[in-house]
């Protein structure tokens, strides 16, 4: 019984080490000042769901699904946080949440199946930047910072919470 409380306890600091890097690289100012992604409650949850991504395959390629799926709650719970913030109600909660929950798995399904840069710039550019076209460069630039952010991760041991996802990217010309 207390091997299972401290597997939980050790696996609850894991996902909010985890969840607390995730969401600071999301917020790196790169992503909004260089490369154009929207400063915006939308723009945040796209950056998110990319890095996301990127946590989640590295989990489950160490064997940790689990934790995977830990995290997942974790940021649904800090999704829904942030809408209460923005004084959404109780009663539009549970549809919000719904709809952002099929966009963000979208997103992941979408980043999964690319089997290349160019697919995942386009996977980029369709959720990240709306399929607005004036962005191909910046969606490129993205899709291979997270081809790379995919290398560095693939160093890191997850279990310690510790993410590396390497340099950022650099401003397109």
């Amino acid at each position: 019984m207390l091997k299972a409380l401290r597997r939980s306890s050790h696996r609850a600091r894991l996902v909010r080490s985890l969840h607390a890097a995730l969401n600071a690289q999301a917020r790196q100012r790169t992503f909004f000042a260089d490369f154009g992604v929207a400063d915006s409650l939308d723009g945040r949850f796209d950056l998110v769901a990319l890095h996301a991504w990127l946590v989640f395959e590295r989990l489950r390629a160490a064997g940790h699904a689990d934790v995977a799926h830990a995290l997942s709650d974790a940021i649904f719970v800090g999704f829904d946080e942030a809408l209460r913030d923005l004084g959404a109600g109780d009663m539009s909660m549970g549809r919000k949440i719904k709809q952002m929950g099929d966009a963000f798995n979208g997103r992941i399904n979408a980043y999964a199946s690319a089997t290349g840069e160019e697919e995942l710039s386009a996977a980029i550019l369709r959720n990240v930047y709306r399929g607005d076209q004036t962005r191909t460069r910046e969606a490129l630039a993205l899709a291979r910072y997270a081809i790379a952010a995919r290398r560095h991760l693939g160093a890191c041991d997850v279990a310690d919470g510790a993410l590396n996802f390497g340099p950022l990217p650099e401003k397109t010309g």
